[in-house]
């Protein structure tokens, strides 16, 4: 066990008695994390009283859609840690008799009924937001709303003291909030992980695999990937016509790559999210022309708004060999019982940072993986 893992129950250098809130939008990895601390727990000779850690909160719906938050057991004194998932559109409620699927918005407010209903009573309030609400919004161009913003003062205003997210569609919007603690984390160790856990053949060298950037935005994470791994990069770069407006983008007319030669080479193409893929599948049918031999691609939110019917012809055609999404936002059931789609698990990653966080431990190791890259890797090699 390390250090963190340790300490994590001493209550002598805890900043407070540690309380964890799952909302009903990330009870599955709220469960997971609680099973780590409980783990921990028991090395460190925890009194067996302590069944869990997760606070139980409900937001009950009135019939006419409006809602309250409830808190159903103290959280007084308590370094309190809310993890809220946005984008699960799978949580449901009934208004003026119809069942609605949860939006953003409405996951948003059940987010700040909690953090109402705590009541000042909280010794610290940390949210965790794994997809950032407004995060797609993040920037103005004409007059439009500033949605991610706005969201962020808004918390910081109600006393939240720090916000953790994952894999930000642009971690500079916490310009916005510069007096309160925000930290975007990216996922690549485990990202890594579940790949050479997946594939046991890989060769991560020059001359057999290639990191490709899906475009200029996603270019820092596909450079990162290249440069722990030693390997070349190339990148698509999307040529949209500006003239016209469809779902509020401009449309893509052209896939253009910029690289070395992809040929007899396995690629792996990482990405925030994937929400209709066809960006995805456009840049994996491109790199098959090019005669790429396995295409791996990764997106830390895999939400799959259009389905999953292009996917599956995709993999049984041998366009794509393998899609990795992590367990940060929900994931149906229809996407897990495919067979190109693999989870990457973080439950353990945050329980860590949750953990340091607690106890004003230092973060750098936690947020940058270099080290346990390299040991993952060495590992590897050692059994293929």
């Amino acid at each position: 066990m390390g250090k963190t893992e340790k300490k994590v129950f001493d209550t002598s250098t805890s900043v407070a008695p540690l309380g964890l809130i799952a909302m009903d939008s990330a009870k599955e990895l709220g469960e997971r994390i609680n099973s780590y601390f409980l783990k921990w727990a028991l090395h460190d000779d925890i009194e067996d009283e302590q069944k869990s850690f997760l606070i139980d909160v409900d937001c009950p719906r009135f019939s006419s859609g409006d809602g309250k938050g409830l808190i159903k057991s103290t959280v007084r004194g308590k370094d309190l840690f809310i993890l809220c998932d946005v984008g699960n559109y799978s949580c449901k409620y009934k208004m003026y008799g119809k069942m609605n699927s949860m939006s953003p918005d409405d996951h948003y407010q059940d987010l700040k009924r909690i953090i109402q209903a705590a009541s000042g009573k909280a010794h610290r309030i940390n949210v965790i937001m794994p997809i950032l609400y407004g995060g797609r919004q993040h920037r103005r161009t004409y007059r439009e709303s500033l949605d991610c913003a706005v969201a962020l003062q808004e918390l910081a205003s109600m006393g939240v003291q720090n916000i953790i997210t994952f894999d930000a569609h642009d971690p500079r919007v916490q310009n916005a909030i510069p007096l309160t603690g925000f930290d975007n984390i990216m996922p690549s160790y485990q990202v890594l992980k579940a790949m050479t856990r997946t594939f046991d053949t890989l060769r991560f060298d020059k001359d057999n695999f290639m990191i490709v950037s899906p475009d200029e935005g996603a270019i820092n994470r596909n450079m990162y990937y290249a440069s722990v791994l030693g390997v070349d990069l190339g990148m698509f770069y999307k040529r949209r016509d500006y003239s016209t407006v469809i779902n509020g983008r401009n449309p893509i007319v052209a896939h253009e790559y910029l690289g070395n030669d992809v040929t007899d080479k396995d690629i792996f193409i990482a990405d925030d999210l994937i929400s209709s893929g066809e960006s995805m599948l456009d840049i994996a049918f491109e790199l098959k022309k090019r005669n790429a031999r396995k295409i791996f691609c990764y997106a830390t939110y895999c939400i799959f708004t259009n389905g999953l019917d292009t996917f599956n012809k995709a993999y049984e055609e041998g366009k794509i060999d393998a899609v990795f999404g992590t367990n940060l936002t929900y994931r149906s059931p229809e996407l897990l019982a495919t067979p190109w789609f693999h989870e990457v698990d973080c439950s353990k990653y945050i329980a860590y940072y949750i953990a340091s966080l607690n106890h004003d431990l230092s973060i750098s190791e936690v947020i940058d993986p270099h080290q346990k890259i390299t040991a993952l890797l060495e590992n590897y090699y050692s059994k293929v």
